[in-house]
Parts: structure tokens; C-alpha cells; sequence
């Protein structure tokens, strides 16, 4: 248990204030969303309707796309806190 704790504050140390906890979609984010955005973004941009056509080079941008399809109303320029993509 306390080598789990201590992984889980040394990864929050790693990615600083502005990035840990952060969620797009209910996705955790790792960059501060802006992969996610991007994905959604793409997803908008195509029209697309169905998870299948989500494919990407990273799990991120697949998860935006994910958001778009499931979401299309979702905020691409906020994470789930309201908080502007990328800080």
C-alpha cells in the first residue's frame, strides 16, 4: 500500500499542478488534454458517428474521438473541470 501511494504522489509530482486529475470525457488526461482535444477535434471536423472510425497514433487521440462520438456537444477547448485544454 505504500509503494502504491507513494507511485501515485510521485506521478502527480511528474505532471505538475495543471495536469494531474485532469479528464476529457472521463478520460484521464496525461498532457494536459490537448491529445484528447485534438482527437475530438478530428472527429468533429469528419462527422464521425461510430467508435469504430476512431484510430489514431496514440490512446489519447483515440479517446477524443471517443468523447466526439459519444458527446458531440462536449467543450473540445475544456477539460471535465471547466478548466482551459492545456494548462
Amino acid at each position: 500500500m505504500k509503494t502504491f501511494l507513494a507511485a501515485g504522489i510521485f506521478t502527480a509530482a511528474l505532471l505538475g499542478p495543471a495536469q494531474a486529475g485532469k479528464e476529457f470525457g472521463g478520460y484521464e488526461c496525461t498532457d494536459g488534454c490537448v491529445s484528447h482535444a485534438a482527437g475530438y477535434r478530428w472527429a468533429e471536423s469528419r462527422h464521425i458517428t461510430k467508435e469504430a472510425a476512431c484510430r489514431g497514433r496514440s490512446n489519447s487521440f483515440v479517446e477524443g474521438c471517443r468523447v466526439y462520438v459519444s458527446d458531440p456537444n462536449h467543450n473540445a477547448d475544456e477539460d471535465d473541470d471547466g478548466d482551459p485544454i492545456g494548462r
